[in-house]
C-alpha cells in the first residue's frame, strides 16, 4: 500500500549548469540534502511540472518502453554538460491518472506525449535529489497563455495523488529574468529583493489568492516574471496542497544579482468534523 504524501514541493531548479556550478553550492546542496533533511519518504512516483515545458494544453508524458530520455534542451554550455544522463523509469500509471483527473475537473483536453523524455528543469534538480534514478518519473506541461489561477485550480485537481504515495513538485525559479543577471553585482538587486519577500510573507500568511494575483499584487511582478513560465509550476504546488494547507520556506539563496532560489514547502493540513 502506498504511503500518503502530506507535502508538495515548489523547488528553484537553477540554471541548467548547476551539476558543475560551484556559484550554486548552497542551492545544490539544500537539493543534495533533500531525502535526509526535508523529505524522508520514498515516493510511490514523482510528478513534475517544469517551466520549460510550454504547451497550448495540459499534456503529460507517457513513457511505457524503458527509461526516460533526457533532453538536453540548451546551447552553449560546456561540453559536460551533454554527458549527462538521468535515466528514471517513466510512469506511465500516473501519467493516465493526472490525465483522468484533469478532466474530471473541467479541463476538457489532456494530451499525451509519448516520445518526450525529461527537460532540465526536471532531470537537472531531480539528479541531486533523487541522484539513484530508480523513481518513475512523469512531466506536466504548462501553459503560459493562461492565468496563475488557471495553474492553481490545475494543482487542487491533482491533490488526490498524495494519498497514492505520489510527490507532487514543481520546478521554476521564484525571480526569473535573465536580461537582468549581473555577474559583477555585490549585492541583490532591491526589486528582486521585494519580490521575493513579498512572495515569502504572502505566502507563510496563507494569502495565496494574492499569490494567484500576483501580478496585481506583488511589487515588481512583470520584471520578476517577463513569462511565467518559471512562476506557474509554483501555483500547481500550491494548489494541489489545498486551501488549508500551510507553505514553509525550505531554501534561500541568489544567483547573479537576481534569480531567488526560495524553495517552499506546502503541508496538508485536514479539517476534522467536531
Amino acid at each position: 500500500m502506498a504511503i500518503k504524501v502530506p507535502n508538495t514541493f515548489y523547488i528553484s531548479h537553477g540554471p541548467p549548469t548547476l551539476p558543475i556550478e560551484e556559484r550554486c553550492i548552497h542551492l545544490k546542496n539544500f537539493l543534495k540534502s533533500f531525502q535526509e533533511k526535508v523529505f524522508s519518504q520514498r515516493p510511490s512516483s514523482i510528478l513534475l511540472i517544469s517551466g520549460h515545458w510550454e504547451t497550448s494544453y495540459p499534456t503529460v508524458n507517457v513513457v511505457s518502453d524503458g527509461p526516460s530520455d533526457t533532453i538536453y534542451d540548451f546551447e552553449g554550455f560546456p561540453e559536460a554538460m551533454y554527458q549527462f544522463k538521468y535515466p528514471a523509469p517513466g510512469a506511465p500509471e500516473l501519467a493516465k491518472r493526472v490525465k483522468e483527473l484533469l478532466v474530471s475537473s473541467g479541463f476538457e483536453r489532456v494530451d499525451e506525449d509519448n516520445k518526450r523524455g525529461l527537460d532540465h528543469g526536471a532531470w537537472v534538480p531531480l539528479m541531486q535529489m533523487y541522484p539513484e534514478g530508480d523513481i518513475p518519473v512523469c512531466q506536466l506541461s504548462i501553459q503560459t497563455d493562461r492565468d496563475a489561477t488557471y495553474h492553481y485550480n490545475m494543482g487542487k485537481a491533482l491533490a488526490p495523488l498524495k494519498d497514492q504515495g505520489v510527490l507532487i513538485v514543481g520546478s521554476g525559479g521564484t525571480t526569473h529574468n535573465l536580461e537582468m543577471l549581473s555577474e559583477t553585482a555585490t549585492s541583490v538587486q532591491p526589486w528582486a529583493q521585494e519580490f521575493d519577500t513579498w512572495l515569502k510573507e504572502a505566502l507563510i500568511d496563507g494569502r495565496y489568492e494574492d499569490v494567484n494575483n500576483y501580478k496585481e499584487k506583488a511589487p515588481h511582478a512583470t520584471l520578476a516574471h517577463p513569462s511565467p513560465d518559471h512562476f506557474y509550476p509554483l501555483h500547481v504546488a500550491m494548489g494541489a496542497a489545498g486551501a488549508y494547507s500551510e507553505a514553509q520556506l525550505i531554501h534561500h539563496s541568489w544567483g547573479w544579482s537576481s534569480l531567488s532560489y526560495s524553495s517552499y514547502k506546502f503541508t496538508s493540513h485536514e479539517i476534522l468534523d467536531p
